[in-house]
């Protein structure tokens, strides 16, 4: 836990997570990522005079699925705001967002904190539709897409239970885990999918009262958001400490120079001048609606990750490391259901499989199928074939849908497990090292057992079994006479 002194941060985060819909908030335009400029726009998301915005039914199922998961009053009627304020890529002059009466409060997400698990409240999650994007060029001109203009957002507000910047990044990292396991968006940060304001202010040990709050804008990396808290912290106490008052402001952070920089003296909620939408009536949500999307909510990363230990005999580093992305988590499952055994499969996805793979938002790569690895680790389960083999017929199963039990015995690559053959190679190999044979029994060497173990695989090309191959080669030194 990083030490402030007589000081104690306060925090609260602000994440913005655009739904993975396929077309906006309020109209049909599509939603994806990387089209040439202002190509996915309307009268709607442009603004223009006239248009008429119509609520997305995909992303308020989206929303209401995110609220339920973490616990929150999903609100009976809420209602959607103008947010008013001027900027570019803002072409209604507001943001409808929602204010008094959101979609849902009063939530709680559990994270790992520096003194152990600890819940923390999340105050309120509303919907909200995403502004354009400014793109400034390297000669000083600016331009407008509005390709992300009336993207649907969900802003999830937590309460200010954070006291360092390592909670506040475990908390964003549970929230992402758990949304894109929802599949309600895609987690990817580079894209600005899945980015974070943080409020940060500081108070001395004991108190009770809030200091001044700064606001830290647009942070979309796990790492960053808690280099731009602890350099806003200590900025902060830098300047009390001089004596000097705080201002409530907006900052940026400026990764390169590990600085946080003057963005704007912060406005009040009064300055946005909210008011009711006129265009939209009140979003109304049938309770049976609710009971029947509470009852069908998949299984968030946390309680998968304790039944991977309660259940399957997990550690909680394979556990954690399976629950890292739904398609891991998925691709594992399926490797259950295939009558893989947990641990042998859990350790090949780690040392293995996760080395070939790729992912990319939702989406994964894997070399080979679920079935494929079942099959892999079930044969190594059974003494059909060894560890090494394994590893060399997943080489070469590698992106093809070859079956690996059919592989074994195309190549003869069965285990030697019989004993009277083991033995016979054992007493030769003892036979053709007599000086390390020497060392073993008259000096005590007994590390030496890993060399004759290595020389009888290497005998058998890796298909002797090499727990019953050690126990003979030991049998052998301690009970026989130079091999003979």
């Amino acid at each position: 836990m990083t030490d402030y002194g007589n000081w104690e941060p306060v925090i609260g985060l602000e994440i913005h997570a655009q739904l993975l819909t396929a077309t906006k908030t309020f109209c049909g335009c599509a939603t994806s990522f990387g089209a040439p400029p202002n190509t996915h726009t309307c009268p709607v998301c442009l603004g223009l005079p006239g248009a008429l915005p119509v609520l997305n039914e995909e992303a308020l199922r989206m929303a209401i699925t995110a609220a339920l998961a973490f616990g929150c009053t999903v609100q009976p009627c809420s209602i959607f705001a103008r947010k008013n304020y001027f900027y570019p890529d803002l072409p209604k002059g507001y943001q409808i967002s929602q204010y008094e009466e959101p979609l849902a409060t009063e939530g709680s997400l559990l994270i790992d904190a520096d003194l152990g698990p600890r819940t923390v409240g999340i105050t309120r999650i509303h919907m909200e539709e995403d502004a354009g994007k400014n793109v400034h060029s390297a000669g000083g001109d600016s331009v407008v897409d509005l390709n992300r203009a009336g993207t649907p957002l969900i802003e999830i507000v937590g309460e200010p239970d954070l006291r360092s910047p390592a909670e506040a990044g475990d908390y964003m990292r549970r929230l992402h885990g758990a949304l894109m396991f929802l599949g309600v968006n895609d987690g990817n940060l580079e894209q600005g999918s899945f980015r974070c304001d943080a409020n940060v202010s500081v108070r001395k040990h004991g108190e009770t009262t809030f200091g001044t709050r700064v606001e830290m804008k647009n942070i979309n990396s796990f790492r960053f958001v808690q280099e731009a808290l602890d350099v806003e912290i200590r900025r902060q106490t830098r300047l009390l400490e001089r004596g000097e008052q705080l201002s409530q402001q907006t900052r940026g952070y400026n990764s390169d120079k590990r600085e946080s920089y003057l963005l704007r003296e912060k406005e009040g909620d009064a300055g946005y001048r909210y008011f009711p939408e006129p265009d939209l009536p009140p979003l109304r949500i049938d309770q049976q609606v609710l009971a029947d999307m509470r009852a069908s909510l998949p299984e968030l990363p946390a309680a998968k990750r304790a039944r991977f230990v309660g259940a399957l005999g997990l550690s909680d580093y394979a556990a954690g490391v399976l629950t890292s992305h739904p398609a891991i988590a998925s691709f594992f499952e399926q490797g259950l259901a295939a009558e893989a055994p947990a641990t042998k499969l859990a350790n090949f996805v780690q040392s293995e499989l996760l080395r070939d793979s790729t992912t990319r938002g939702l989406q994964a790569r894997f070399p080979i199928s679920p079935e494929q690895a079942a099959k892999l680790v079930r044969m190594v389960e059974a003494g059909s074939i060894s560890g090494k083999q394994a590893k060399q017929i997943y080489a070469e199963i590698r992106n093809t849908d070859r079956d690996p039990e059919q592989l074994v015995s195309e190549r003869g690559m069965a285990v030697i497990s019989d004993e009277d053959t083991l033995r016979k190679l054992a007493r030769e190999i003892l036979a053709a090292h007599p000086g390390q044979v020497g060392l073993y029994r008259d000096k005590g060497k007994t590390g030496l057992l890993g060399f004759f173990v290595g020389q009888l695989m290497k005998a058998t090309k890796g298909s002797a079994n090499p727990k019953l191959a050690s126990a003979l080669l030991k049998s052998e030194l301690e009970g026989g006479d130079d091999g003979d």
